[in-house]
């Protein structure tokens, strides 16, 4: 067993895609189209996950003013999501340079380095790396 996908909710396929493919180095895992929304509107079933992971984040394009508002707050403003690299340094520097907000700097835990940083929505995300 394993979790396969977890959904964010974002404001818009493509630059979310851009976000996590060119910013965080993810790969594209999957882009089709799927079937319409409950609204009848097209959408998407895309996945980005991290190089030779099996879990993927598929990217949920906000259907409707419920979704659009939870755009960027699915987790109330706390760290929801968690993305652990071998190398810290070298991950915090590659995603500094390609534009990624970080909302601190990084800081020792008895878990491991820590950076939190917003993703293309807004959500809070920690870089995770050895101690």
């Amino acid at each position: 067993m394993h979790l396969e996908h977890f959904a964010l909710i974002v404001d818009d396929y493509d630059s979310a895609i851009e976000f996590f493919v060119e910013k965080l180095g993810f790969e594209l895992a999957e882009d089709s189209p799927a079937l319409t929304t409950a609204g009848g509107r097209p959408k998407r079933w895309v996945v980005v996950r991290p190089p030779n992971a099996e879990t993927g984040v598929l990217l949920a394009q906000a259907d409707g003013e419920t979704q659009r508002a939870a755009v960027g707050h699915q987790f109330a403003g706390r760290v929801g999501f968690f993305l652990r690299v071998d190398d810290f340094d070298a991950a915090h520097a590659g995603m500094t340079q390609a534009g990624v907000e970080f909302v601190g700097e990084p800081r020792a835990e008895p878990y491991g380095r820590v950076a939190v940083f917003l993703d293309v929505a807004g959500n809070r995300w920690d870089l995770l790396g050895p101690t």
